[in-house]
């Protein structure tokens, strides 16, 4: 008598996955220190490796083209580092001089409405909507990013490592895949879709910090360069993430000429993200490499409890990623769809 083989229950799969995905989440919270420079550089690398490869089918040599490429990134980092790192220790030193006239406008706006005959509590007003609360939070999300430039050393030399290791993996997979033909065409259709996002994304991000820069250079706004960077930071997360980077410039302007220069500066930003968001990335990027509105913000909370300020900065990308892998296999195509 043939005995039949013991089958797991719907149920029994569905809590040994979730203990899986527990079990996940909480060693990735635990080793956040060595995760977060792998990803920043897998994310870099992901973004240089067109150039690289686009100089290697021009007939440039290797070594020349990764010389060439890590130059390139060097440089970047060093004009980043040279251009923002005044900025953020110049704003860090005086954020509590920011945050306490915040309040002290609060109080002033509290007091103002009292004498229109509306009668609100100082103290509760500032308990539960206090602006100089999300200043601090820009000052804690800007302390986090400009820690990561401490791990620049590790994060190239990763970066490095993962370009050379790009140029290997094709005559691996030949070697050793089952089907070689098949699983390469499906690597590369995957790593594709992930360039072609990156790269769009990447160069829509910089031209919305450069348009938010000279804007606020504009209005005479202080750290102008600073506020630019973290709109190219955070236009990789859409509809949440313009607003995030918009509340400490607006902040600041109001503390800075009063309520009529806030209001440009909020106008700005609204132009900006506008233009950029709804007219030239949906133009190039396609309908295809969007995410749900609930989606986004899920992955911003999820990324960003798990990894600080760098997960919230790299939570749609990975997202996108898991999508984009999704996407090509016809068993979890419709996990991707409830993504998309």
């Amino acid at each position: 008598m043939n005995e039949q083989p013991h089958q797991i229950s719907p149920t029994s799969r569905f809590l040994l996955s979730m203990a899986a995905f527990v079990v996940v989440v909480a060693g990735m919270k635990a080793a956040d220190t060595l995760l977060i420079p792998f990803l920043l550089s897998l994310f870099i690398a992901v973004i240089s490796a067109p150039p690289l490869f686009y100089l290697k089918g021009k007939g440039v040599p290797g070594g020349v083209a990764m010389i060439l490429v890590v130059g390139m990134i060097v440089v970047t980092g060093v004009l980043m580092a040279w251009l923002v790192g005044g900025s953020l220790d110049d704003f860090t030193n005086n954020l509590p001089k920011y945050q306490e006239s915040l309040k002290l406008q609060s109080t002033n706006f509290v007091t103002w409405l009292s004498t229109l005959g509306v009668e609100l509590n100082v103290q509760t007003i500032t308990t539960y909507f206090n602006p100089a609360k999300a200043m601090a939070m820009a000052g804690k999300l800007m302390g986090g990013l400009g820690n990561v430039l401490t791990q620049a050393f590790l994060i190239l030399i990763t970066v490095i490592f993962m370009l050379l290791e790009a140029n290997a993996f094709q005559a691996k997979l030949k070697n050793h895949a089952e089907s070689p033909e098949r699983s390469l065409a499906r690597v590369e259709a995957i790593t594709s879709s992930i360039k072609q996002y990156m790269v769009i994304k990447t160069s829509t991000s910089m031209l919305t910090g450069i348009l938010i820069g000279l804007w606020l250079w504009f209005l005479d706004i202080d750290y102008p360069v600073l506020w630019g960077m973290l709109a190219f930071l955070f236009n990789y997360v859409p509809n949440i993430g313009s607003i995030i980077a918009a509340v400490p410039a607006v902040l600041l302007a109001l503390i800075q000429f009063g309520p009529q220069a806030s209001l440009w500066t909020a106008v700005g930003y609204l132009v900006v993200n506008s233009l950029v968001g709804n007219v030239i990335e949906p133009r190039f990027m396609g309908k295809g490499l969007g995410l749900s509105p609930l989606i986004v913000f899920i992955s911003l909370v999820f990324w960003g409890w798990i990894l600080g300020p760098v997960g919230m900065f790299l939570s749609v990308p990975l997202t996108m990623t898991m999508k984009i892998v999704l996407d090509s296999n016809h068993d979890t195509r419709g996990l991707a769809a409830m993504l998309g």
